[in-house]
């Protein structure tokens, strides 16, 4: 990983925008359109959206501060 990794906050997650590096599907632009948090405030859940298909796939958020993977906004 990237020792200049995305520094993201788990409550800034929900809206965010992403610009993935490695462009597959002609799925480029990503936004989070759901965060699920436990009692303790930990994400459970992190759903991210293609904007040109409108396709959907939850992941593990800590993956997007892998700026070898993933860059901060629409790029």
């Amino acid at each position: 990983m990237n020792k200049n990794g995305n520094k993201i906050s788990p409550k800034a997650l929900l809206h965010s925008k992403w610009s993935k590096v490695a462009v597959t599907n002609k799925e480029k632009h990503f936004i989070i359109t759901v965060v699920t948090f436990d009692e303790q405030q930990k994400v459970i859940e992190c759903v991210i959206q293609a904007v040109m298909t409108k396709n959907e796939y939850t992941i593990d958020w800590r993956e997007l501060k892998d700026s070898d993977k993933w860059k901060i906004g629409w790029q």
